[in-house]
């Protein structure tokens, strides 16, 4: 659904040229959900722009849906659903009279946007608020409804640009509900931005990583996550000598990597390690802490998180910076 190769962006600011995109190369299959993660700057939404012919590149090429979007931005528009970050429909308009316009913008003949219209209201639960203007819609709704836009002429790929930003939690689960849901019926290949990195941890089948306009990395989540040095295990104890003594134990056992004692005035101390499999080594660990007396407070065990993988490639936290 997507190749391109060394697609690339820059900007004249003043006399400064600025590199947005560096040269990507992005492979995504049909029927795929692939995640695009990166800090506010990095060149994700300048990627997507340029994949959806709303910005031409700099130097490149991209092929999208089977269209070269130089040679054939129009193609790829009508083969493509973008949902973005602004709201897409009209304050004043009515739900079921926007998405049954926009069908007849996209070349539906009336009949065929009209059943169209229905399938979505019903599809993305609208249909009580289909005689409602947009602007009197929750926010929740809202987006739903930007993604029926994008959908109504049924694209066989769909872009979101962030599409959960600024919705309570239930709403961000009630969408993804729907998009998920989606995808079983229609098949649609989906590519998203998005700053929730549970988001893309749960849902996405693939993540690209995005900083200063390269690719940096390019994995399922859990592949990406094994690049880490394993699972993060803390135990906290009582005082420092049983602190010590952990540590000494820690460091023994195979497939450990790099043990640390933390301590902090008032607090109990800390032993943390990094470890291969933290689930599996954690039963013999405790074992050999409980025969040499060590009394333990508590005991956790964290898997890598996406942003440990930024982390990790670039010495910088991508919450941080979202």
């Amino acid at each position: 659904m997507i190749h391109t190769r060394e697609l690339a962006r820059t900007f004249r600011v003043g006399r400064e040229v600025v590199e947005a995109v560096r040269g990507v190369d992005i492979d995504v299959a049909e029927g795929e959900l692939v995640a695009l993660l990166g800090p506010n700057g990095a060149g994700k939404s300048t990627t997507l722009r340029m994949l959806t012919t709303l910005l031409e590149p700099t130097s490149g090429t991209a092929v999208v849906a089977g269209h070269d979007i130089r040679a054939e931005p129009a193609a790829v528009r009508g083969r493509i659903g973008f949902v973005g970050q602004g709201y897409g429909a009209g304050g004043d308009q009515r739900v079921a009279d926007e998405l049954h316009t926009q069908g007849l913008l996209y070349g539906l003949d009336r009949r065929t946007a009209r059943r169209r219209t229905d399938e979505l209201l019903d599809m993305l639960e609208l249909g009580t608020a289909a005689d409602r203007e947009f602007a009197k819609l929750s926010g929740g709704q809202r987006r739903r409804l930007d993604i029926a836009l994008g959908l109504i002429h049924e694209p066989g790929l769909l872009f979101l640009d962030e599409p959960s930003t600024g919705l309570d939690p239930h709403s961000r689960a009630n969408l993804w509900e729907h998009i998920v849901r989606l995808r079983e019926r229609l098949g649609t290949t989906v590519v998203l931005t998005t700053h929730y990195l549970d988001e893309a941890d749960d849902m996405a089948e693939r993540v690209l990583v995005i900083d200063e306009g390269r690719v940096i990395a390019d994995g399922t989540a859990d592949e990406l996550k094994g690049k880490v040095s394993g699972d993060l295990v803390t135990f906290t104890v009582r005082d420092e000598e049983h602190a010590s003594t952990g540590a000494d134990i820690a460091e023994r056992v195979p497939s450990v990597g790099a043990v640390e004692v933390v301590t902090a005035a008032g607090r109990d101390p800390k032993v943390r390690l990094r470890v291969e499999r933290g689930d599996a080594v954690l039963p013999g660990l405790l074992r050999a802490l409980d025969a040499a007396g060590v009394p333990l407070l508590t005991v956790q065990v964290q898997r890598p998180t996406l942003d440990d993988v930024f982390l990790t490639l670039t010495g910088r936290s991508l919450r941080e910076e979202a």
